[in-house]
C-alpha cells in the first residue's frame, strides 16, 4: 500500500476535495490549503513528501515558490497544475525544477500515477531557469493534443535524447526543434537546420559531413559540413525520409559511435551534437520498401513527438489568430480584428496547409484588406479559393479528384494482394500520378511565379525548380 504525505495547494475548494479523496483512497495522507503562505510554512517545517500546487493562488505564484522550495528542500517533488495551459507554463515549470506539469482539467488516475512515480524516484536537482518571453513563445495553443506536446517537451528540455518529430507539412516541426534547443541545456550552442528535400541527393553527404580538397570533381577546397557547424549544439534534420541510403549509413555511424569522417577524409572526427529529426512521411512504410534503414529509424526514434494537424485542434485557431495578428503589427502591418462569424468559419475549415496556411492567410488579410474588422464574407471568399479538392484529368480522360485516384489504386492493389497485405509502393505511385498536375495547378494559380508557387506548395524554391526540370513541366509566365 502506498504511503506518504501529500501537500495540496489550490484556491478552488472543489479541486482540493477531489484530489484529497483520490489520493486518500490510494493510501496517502493529504493536507490541503487554499493559499501559498500555508503551503510554504508546511514545506519550511519539513512537512510533506510531495507537493501538488496550482500556479496562481490569491497570495502567491507557484513559480515564485518553486525556487524557494528547491533551495530548502531540493529533494521534494513538486507537481504543478495550471488552467493557463500554454507552452510557457509547461516549460517554466520544468525549468524551475517541477517534477511534472498538469493542465487543468486533469485525470485523477493520471495524477495518482504521477504521485506514485515521483515518490519512488525522489532525487535532488533543479536546473537554472531560462529567460522566457511570453510574447515570443514558439508554440501556441491550449488544446489537449498540444498540452501533451508541451508536457513531452518540458520533460526533454534538460536531456540530450534524440527526438523524432512527425507531422504534416506546416504543423511546426522546426519550431518544436528550435524550442528543444532554445530552452534546453544546449541553448548556448548553435542550432543548425538542414532540409534533406532541398539538397540534391548526391550532395547530401558532403553537406552533412563536409569534404576534403580533391575528394571529388569540383572539390577545390576543404568544406565544413553541418555536423561541424553544429558542434556543441543541435543539428535538425528535416524531411529525414528523403535522405539517401549512403548518407543514412554514415548518420547511423555517428549515432552509434559519436564520430564521422569527411568525404575524402581518413581521420575520424569526434562529434558532440544533439540530433533532432523530422518527417512528414510514414517511415515504417519506407522501411518496408527498402528506402529507409530500420536500425537508423530506431536510433532516431528514441523519443517520438507527433504534431497534430490544425484540423485536429480547431479550438486553437482563435489563439493562433491573435498571435499572428500581433506579429503582423510588430512588422508594421495594420491592426486587424475578425467578426465572430469569421472566426467560426476559420475554426470549421480543414486547413490542408495547417498552421503555415493560417499564418499566410492572416498576413494576406492584414496586407490586402483596408477594413479594420474582417467580415465573414471576406473569409468565405478567401477560403473558397482552396477549399475544393484538386481536380485534373484522370486516366479515362475525365476529371478525377485525389480521393478517386487513391480509391482506384487501393481497389487495384487489394484485388491483387488481398485485404491482409499493405499495398506496396502506394505513396510513390500516387505521387507520380498527381505531382505534375499539382505543380502545374500551383504555377497556374500564381501566374507562373515560381517563388509564390513554392510557397503555396510548401516546397523549397530550389526543390520546385528541380521538379519542374525533372518532370519537364512547361512554365508560362503570365502578366499580373
Amino acid at each position: 500500500m502506498p504511503s506518504g504525505q501529500i501537500l495540496v495547494a489550490d484556491d478552488d475548494a472543489a479541486i482540493r476535495t477531489v484530489l484529497g479523496q483520490a489520493l486518500s483512497r490510494a493510501g496517502y495522507e493529504v493536507r490541503s490549503t487554499g493559499n501559498g503562505a500555508t503551503l510554504w510554512r508546511w514545506v519550511a517545517e519539513g512537512g510533506g513528501d510531495l507537493v501538488i500546487t496550482d500556479v496562481v493562488m490569491p497570495d502567491h505564484n507557484a513559480f515564485d515558490l518553486l525556487p524557494r522550495i528547491k533551495r530548502v528542500r531540493p529533494e521534494l517533488p513538486v507537481v504543478v497544475m495550471s488552467a493557463q495551459n500554454t507552452f510557457m507554463t509547461a516549460v517554466r515549470a520544468s525549468e524551475l525544477g517541477a517534477y511534472d506539469y498538469l493542465p487543468k482539467p486533469f485525470d485523477l488516475k493520471e495524477i495518482v500515477s504521477i504521485v506514485g512515480r515521483a515518490l519512488s524516484e525522489r532525487g535532488p536537482g533543479a536546473p537554472k531557469p531560462a529567460e522566457l518571453d511570453a510574447e515570443n513563445m514558439p508554440l501556441v495553443g491550449r488544446s489537449p493534443s498540444m498540452q501533451e506536446v508541451y508536457r513531452v517537451l518540458a520533460r526533454l528540455m534538460q536531456t540530450d535524447l534524440t527526438v523524432m518529430i512527425s507531422g504534416d507539412s506546416g504543423t511546426g516541426k522546426e519550431l518544436v526543434a528550435r524550442a528543444l534547443h532554445d530552452f534546453g541545456r544546449r541553448r548556448k550552442g548553435p542550432f543548425v537546420a538542414v532540409n534533406m528535400a532541398a539538397i540534391p541527393r548526391d550532395l547530401i553527404e558532403s553537406e552533412l559531413f563536409g569534404h576534403e580538397k580533391g575528394a571529388f570533381t569540383g572539390a577545390l577546397a576543404r568544406s565544413v559540413g553541418r555536423f561541424e557547424q553544429a558542434e556543441g549544439g543541435t543539428l535538425f534534420l528535416d524531411e529525414i525520409g528523403d535522405m539517401p541510403m549512403e548518407a543514412q549509413t554514415r548518420l547511423l555511424r555517428v549515432l552509434q559511435q559519436g564520430e564521422y569522417t569527411t568525404i575524402g577524409g581518413r581521420v575520424p572526427i569526434k562529434t558532440n551534437v544533439r540530433i533532432i529529426a523530422a518527417t512528414n512521411k510514414q517511415l515504417r512504410g519506407l522501411i518496408q520498401q527498402g528506402l529507409f534503414r530500420e536500425d537508423l529509424f530506431f536510433r532516431l526514434n528514441v523519443v517520438p513527438i507527433r504534431l497534430p494537424p490544425l484540423r485536429e485542434r480547431a479550438e486553437d485557431v482563435p489563439d493562433l489568430l491573435r498571435h499572428f495578428f500581433a506579429l503582423n503589427e510588430k512588422e508594421g502591418l495594420p491592426t486587424k480584428s475578425l467578426e465572430p462569424e469569421a472566426i467560426e468559419l476559420l475554426c470549421a475549415y480543414r486547413w490542408p496547409g495547417n498552421v503555415r496556411e493560417l499564418e499566410n492567410l492572416v498576413r494576406r488579410l492584414a496586407a490586402l484588406y483596408p477594413q479594420q474588422n474582417i467580415s465573414a464574407a471576406i473569409i468565405e471568399a478567401e477560403l473558397a479559393q482552396f477549399d475544393a479538392a484538386p481536380i485534373w484529368t484522370g486516366d479515362d480522360g475525365g476529371e478525377a479528384s485525389l480521393g478517386s485516384i487513391v480509391e482506384r489504386h487501393l481497389e487495384r492493389y487489394f484485388a491483387s494482394f488481398g485485404p491482409q497485405l499493405p499495398p506496396p509502393g502506394l505513396f510513390h505511385r500516387i505521387l507520380e500520378e498527381v505531382e505534375v498536375p499539382l505543380i502545374s495547378a500551383a504555377l497556374a494559380a500564381t501566374r507562373g511565379n515560381q517563388i509564390k508557387a513554392a510557397q503555396l506548395l510548401g516546397l523549397n524554391r530550389n526543390t520546385l525548380r528541380k521538379k519542374i526540370s525533372d518532370l519537364d513541366i512547361r512554365v508560362m509566365k503570365l502578366p499580373p
